[in-house]
């Protein structure tokens, strides 16, 4: 029998906010050589919407900030959840909304921030970048990202995830990759590869030094979330 995931939970550390993950049609792109979350997805959108619901009736809206992710961009989520979303920001006093897109509906995000901000409502989009290494990145991971600069990405995205832990990383690159995302985004999320169903593989000697020599470097930096397991947040399982 499948574990049943964690759908709410409250972040007080860095950032106070909640965060739920939803469930939608799926990601589009699912070519992520390092990826096994694309498998949390229906394309039943009456039973999506009604599993949403239930998800979001928990939130509280104690710290004026909601983050949405649901193993894909917001634009899987069905049309009905999206309109719950504002409702609930609108009663429970929400200003800031975050939530997760792929580089490919880069273009539909002005669109979607200009809908929340006629609600007073922020709206933050994360990217999962993993490394700003071009040749890595594509020839490794397969993200689907094209060979553009930082700056061009944050164009569009306010936020960063960067996936470390993995063969081949050094201090130097995941360091220079930390520091590329503080210069350009708001805030930088480093995911520490952990075992999945995927063929890519955690390094535990390049985990090692991670811990120990830029872990401390930033641990304490409000800007930096540093999940060393996916579950770190609270959602998920």
């Amino acid at each position: 029998m499948e574990q049943e995931l964690e759908r709410y939970s409250i972040i007080t550390e860095k950032n106070p906010r909640e965060i739920v993950l939803l469930r939608g049609k799926g990601c589009a792109f699912r070519k992520c050589r390092f990826c096994d979350y694309h498998t949390d997805f229906s394309t039943d959108q009456s039973a999506n919407y009604q599993l949403n619901q239930s998800v979001l009736s928990k939130v509280t809206g104690q710290f004026h900030r909601l983050e949405v992710i649901n193993s894909g961009s917001y634009v899987d989520l069905d049309s009905k959840t999206m309109q719950c979303i504002k409702k609930l920001c609108v009663e429970k006093s929400i200003t800031h909304l975050h939530f997760e897109s792929h580089w490919m509906y880069k273009d539909s995000i002005a669109a979607l921030k200009d809908e929340f901000s006629h609600l007073g409502v922020t709206v933050h989009i994360k990217i999962g970048v993993e490394t700003f290494d071009y040749l890595f990145r594509e020839s490794y991971l397969v993200k689907g990202i094209p060979d553009v600069k930082p700056e061009e990405i944050a164009a569009y995205f306010d936020d960063v995830c960067l996936l470390q832990g993995l063969p081949g990383q050094s201090v130097v690159s995941m360091e220079r990759d930390i520091e590329t995302g503080l210069t350009y985004f708001d805030r930088v999320c480093i995911n520490i590869m952990v075992e999945n169903k995927t063929l890519i593989k955690p390094d535990p000697n390049t985990i090692r030094t991670f811990v120990d020599e830029l872990m401390p470097r930033y641990h304490d930096n409000p800007r930096v979330d540093i999940l060393l397991h996916n579950t770190d947040f609270g959602v998920g399982g």
